[in-house]
């Protein structure tokens, strides 16, 4: 919901940016997207950083209870694929409410709410973190291309020979 919130905000700001200033061209949505998915992931990484170093300076929690010896290791893959995902979710999330497509939208709610539940997981953490992972491999290829991407881009990108690639071909201002 504040996903969609926040959307909704930046689309309001958008159109009074157009309103009152018409000469210059407002920021994209697909830009959006990025900026706010990759807020909300730095986000969501720093305070499962701050969990885990409160865990790690506690009275001694991690480990008692016959928990991983890699928990710390456990935990940074998983905020790296936490923040990954946010910033996929975002991209279609944000595409999802300009198209009205509301499989997208359902998609990103639900796959959110299973990364989450896999946390909970704790003594387990190859399934979780091999779940999260396959959960982010599926996003991030859904939201390559709904941002433009294509496999020819993706080949020519590869194979150093895209003339509009940003460090391919970089002008100073």
């Amino acid at each position: 919901m504040f996903r969609f919130a926040y959307y909704r905000l930046l689309k309001k700001a958008n159109e009074g940016l157009k309103i009152m200033n018409p000469d210059e061209e407002a920021p994209s949505m697909r830009l959006l997207a990025y900026v706010s998915g990759l807020g909300f992931g730095i986000m969501s990484g720093v305070f499962s950083f701050v969990n885990t170093l409160s865990d790690s300076l506690g009275p001694g929690t991690v480990g008692i209870h016959g928990d991983s010896p890699h928990f710390f290791l456990n935990s940074a893959f998983m905020t790296l694929v936490i923040i990954l995902l946010h910033v996929f979710w975002g991209i279609v999330f944000f595409d999802g409410c300009e198209r009205n497509n509301r499989y997208a939208l359902l998609v990103v709610l639900l796959t959110h709410l299973l990364v989450s539940a896999l946390t909970f997981i704790s003594p387990h953490y190859g399934i979780s973190l091999l779940s999260a992972y396959t959960i982010m491999v599926f996003m991030g290829v859904w939201a390559f291309f709904v941002a433009g991407g294509s496999c020819r881009s993706l080949k020519l990108c590869l194979l150093c020979q895209d003339k509009d690639f940003l460090l391919f071909n970089q002008h100073s201002r």
